[in-house]
């Protein structure tokens, strides 16, 4: 056996979480070895050309807060920003980013390249070693060793990979890259239970066969915005998407082809995504519906290849062609790449524990796809948290695990080792239950502490997050201490700036809270500083919300006292009289490690929790006697 190198972690795959796995444990202070198929394909964008949206971009602005990549490398390298769900509540509004691909690629493969303790290596992972359930190294397919302490597996839909485009099916990875084709039996010889998923990606078609007079222009945001609390762009140079819909036509084609369509004739296996049907799935799931929208959204400044955003399909080639032409703008469409399914292995997230270690084999943690999810930025923020606690556990400490009220990291892992997912994950505001506190605008108040007491916050992050920090609070002491009368001078100000007048004294924080006031208003009308726009954002915010705020916290703090009964971990679940047997069978699989926890477990009832809080109690007076 030639051993070839030795590390603290190894990162299997160098997609989105595992970039942002191998420069987490890098940073913090481990020998890394970051592995990849492929070297031209680091941090590979093989779906959709874009980062961030509902949810999502809540996760990336986490991760950045955290000190994570992804949010840096989108603002370097992406084409278009637009702010979502503008006319909702602040909960729920959201960044999304068109990204320049191969821009994104290329700089995320010389981050990692130049990163200090990271080495970057093409190399095809066949084996997990292992010595007495603990991860000892991996095994190359050609032959050779390399020893580590911990493993993070992240290998997105490379294992056991199919490609299925109608009735042909082939061996392989992402467009047209390799599959891992032996990595799947190691897993399970090491004891991994396995799923079978699929996930599937529209047409790539040519920019100069298309006729954008017939779709709707959708350009990007006037202001310029960024996902990175560390970014500073101020002009940034964008791109439009175009808006077009299907019609009955591009229907009817659709249902007199269904028998050809690999999920309806047996060649799909998978489990695919309910968020993001095929075309196909979308005819049969909605045949009351005429049209669905379609975003053609280009793949970069320096390509003619655009995506079709909403018609992913595996349909055969013939079909494609003829559904894509029935389309206004597409009468003429050339096709540059085929829409295709992919079906791939991936873990049973119920194996792992919080930290996204498995229960059973020491040192060996997944992420990203490999764990059951779907899109680039589940992947990426799980990436980040199963490097950061593989470095952690090398240097002996205790893990980082978020909680449900902390961040939409802390939901997104819940929701995976707690309960599950029997379909390809996808984050969403709903999933959350604090969303009001949760908003992407405070994620770094949130979590960069937590990201500089782990060592992944650098003395800049940390010197920008505190001065903000601290103008925050200055501010807000100050309108909260600063009180205007109802006086003629004042209301006359109020009046000539198109406000209500007032009719008692109030402080200048109450007057914020008024849905007409914003800080630039006061600002103009009374003598406060001059801020900047993120910080007016938290203040208003806080103050226009703060009812609500008080509200949910409450019920964070009413949670807490369950989240903070721990449950033993050599607790015996068949010892719990009077527990049904669904709940006993789902506590004893899943291990969870608070009342909380188990609380959320699908099949565990609160009579199960009063009975396990009863037990709980007796065992810890037996424990003091």
């Amino acid at each position: 056996m030639f051993i070839a190198g030795d590390y603290d972690v190894i990162v299997i795959g160098a997609g989105h979480a595992g970039v942002e796995a191998g420069l987490a444990a890098a940073r913090i202070g481990c020998r890394t070895l970051l592995t990849t198929l492929n070297m031209d394909n680091i941090a590979l964008m093989p779906c959709n050309p874009s980062v961030g949206g509902p949810a999502k971009g809540h996760l990336v602005r986490e991760l950045d807060a955290l000190g994570g990549e992804m949010g840096i490398n989108a603002d370097k390298t992406c084409i278009q920003f637009r702010m979502l769900n503008t006319s909702k509540g602040p909960a729920v509004q959201a960044l999304r980013a068109q990204a320049d691909k191969k821009n994104y690629q290329n700089r995320m493969k010389e981050v990692c390249e130049n990163q200090e303790n990271l080495d970057v290596k093409q190399l095809l992972v066949e084996k997990i070693l292992t010595e007495n359930d603990k991860v000892s190294g991996v095994q190359i397919e050609t032959g050779e060793v390399y020893t580590c302490r911990a493993v993070v597996l992240a290998s997105g839909t490379y294992l056991r990979g199919r490609i299925i485009i109608g009735e042909k099916t082939y061996d392989g990875g992402p467009i047209g890259q390799r599959a891992a084709m032996a990595l799947s039996e190691s897993l399970l010889n090491i004891g991994v239970k396995l799923m079978r998923f699929k996930t599937g990606t529209p047409a790539r078609v040519d920019k100069r066969s298309l006729d954008f007079s017939k779709m709707k222009i959708q350009p990007g945001d006037d202001e310029c915005r960024n996902f990175s609390f560390m970014s500073d762009e101020v002009t940034r140079e964008q791109v439009p998407c175009w808006l077009t819909y299907t019609n009955e036509n591009t229907h009817k084609i659709l249902r007199d082809n269904i028998d050809r369509a690999p999920m309806a004739n047996g060649i799909i296996e998978g489990v695919g995504p309910r968020y993001c049907p095929s075309i196909e799935t979308k005819i049969i799931r909605f045949p009351d519906k005429d049209k669905h929208q379609l975003f053609i959204e280009p793949e970069g400044l320096n390509t003619n290849e655009m995506y079709v955003q909403g018609m992913s399909t595996s349909m055969p080639i013939d079909v494609q062609f003829a559904f894509l032409q029935t389309i206004p703008g597409l009468e003429n469409v050339k096709i540059m790449r085929p829409g295709y399914a992919i079906e791939y292995d991936c873990l049973d997230p119920l194996q792992l524990q919080p930290s996204l270690e498995h229960k059973n084999i020491q040192g060996f943690f997944s992420a990203g796809q490999a764990n059951g999810t779907s899109g680039y930025e589940e992947a990426a923020a799980q990436g980040l948290i199963a490097g950061i606690n593989a470095a952690l556990k090398i240097k002996d400490k205790e893990p980082l695990i978020l909680k449900r009220s902390e961040a939409y990291l802390g939901v997104l892992i819940d929701d995976l080792v707690t309960k599950g997912t029997n379909e390809p994950y996808r984050m969403m505001t709903s999933r959350a239950e604090y969303r009001l506190i949760l908003r992407q605008d405070n994620a770094d108040m949130r979590l960069t502490e937590k990201g500089r007491m782990i060592g992944l916050v650098n003395d800049a992050r940390y010197e920008r997050f505190t001065n903000k920090k601290t103008k925050i609070q200055e501010i807000t002491k100050l309108l909260q201490t600063t009180k205007v009368n109802p006086n003629k001078e004042t209301n006359e100000l109020l009046l000539n700036n198109n406000l209500s007048e007032i009719r008692s004294s109030l402080t200048l924080y109450d007057l914020l809270k008024r849905k007409e006031i914003t800080y630039n208003s006061l600002q103009e009308i009374f003598d406060i500083p001059k801020i900047s726009v993120e910080v007016e954002k938290q203040i208003e915010i806080t103050a226009n919300y703060e009812g609500y705020i008080v509200k949910q916290q409450e019920q964070v703090e009413r949670m807490e006292k369950l989240e903070s009964k721990k449950i033993p971990a050599d607790i015996d679940y068949a010892d719990v009289a009077n527990l049904r047997d669904e709940a006993r069978e789902k506590l004893q699989q899943i291990c969870p490690i608070s009342v909380g926890q188990a609380a959320r477990i699908s099949g565990v009832s609160p009579a199960d929790i009063s009975i396990l809080l009863i037990y709980m109690e007796q065992h810890n007076r037996r424990e003091k006697q």
